[in-house]
């Protein structure tokens, strides 16, 4: 009988008092997540921003376009834990980036957390509410480049619509590089150009060419190309124009009146100083 006894005391620690903790747990995590699900306003708020920084690389419904498809079941036990970890962390080595402030990126805390509760609401099938991406920013006409292809003008609108979200409104940088520099090379329109069909590897920036996976045409690159490259200073290519403005080279100065005097000043020194040589030699001997 004592023996039985033993048999059902290490029955019960390694069977049931287990099942037991793992029932409590669940109890007691459970009522914690369904007591704060997101609210509605949370996951608007999250929808807008979608819109705003997402829809370029993954579609205005989540569908994929450069980055992941996100309207999909995401299995996993915490699938917003590891949602907002993608989104504040990015992901080494692929296209995504970091969004997260505190790792360089734009977006507080409180704002991946909205965009979390908006891309799990297209699991359950909840709320689907799309807005439209930011419109272009209003440009004065700008001139087309000399022998380099493309529309600026076409291209500003182009790059609202597919680079300000990384590269900034203006150029200035965001999640991605800085593009209202200079580029230093010799045909700067063919390094942009190769940079937007085939993106970097191992870098946040994607191929944008249907050649090579993305959305744009190669009269869209050319357009894009065309407007970047109104940024440089002095604007590329460098071109010579006419001017009213005398332009004085070594020659013209030579060929002035101011010239002539200074020729003049310039030999008599050059006899003076070779009359005062020849003299010192005399004298020295």
């Amino acid at each position: 009988m004592f023996t039985r006894f033993i048999y059902d005391l290490k029955y019960l620690f390694i069977v049931w008092i287990p099942l037991i903790l793992i029932s409590t747990l669940m109890l007691w995590t459970g009522p914690s997540v369904a007591l704060n699900p997101p609210q509605e306003d949370e996951i608007e708020q999250g929808a807008r921003l979608y819109a705003e920084n997402c829809a370029v690389c993954h579609g205005p419904e989540g569908k994929g376009r450069i980055g992941a498809t996100l309207a999909k079941d995401w299995p996993s036990i915490r699938p917003d834990l590891r949602v907002k970890s993608v989104i504040e962390n990015g992901v080494p080595g692929t296209r995504m980036p970091a969004w997260s402030q505190q790792n360089g990126g734009p977006l507080s805390e409180q704002e991946i957390d909205a965009l979390v509760a908006f891309i799990l609401s297209w699991q359950t099938g909840g709320f689907i509410q799309f807005y439209p991406p930011p419109t272009a920013i209003p440009r004065p006409p700008l001139t087309p480049i000399p022998d380099v292809q493309g529309d600026p003008n076409r291209g500003a609108v182009l790059y609202d619509q597919n680079c300000a979200l990384c590269h900034g409104p203006n150029g200035e940088g965001r999640v991605g590089a800085t593009l209202a520099k200079n580029f230093p090379s010799i045909r700067p329109d063919l390094r942009i150009r190769s940079t937007i069909e085939r993106g970097i590897e191992g870098s946040v920036m994607p191929a944008w060419a249907q050649e090579f996976g993305g959305p744009l045409t190669q009269s869209e690159i050319n357009d894009l190309v065309a407007f970047l490259l109104t940024w440089s200073t002095p604007p590329y290519p460098l071109s010579i124009t006419e001017t009213s403005t005398p332009i004085y080279t070594p020659i013209k100065v030579l060929q002035s009146q101011h010239g002539v005097v200074l020729v003049f000043i310039f030999v008599v020194i050059v006899v003076f100083i070779t009359v005062f040589i020849l003299l010192r030699r005399n004298t020295s001997k």
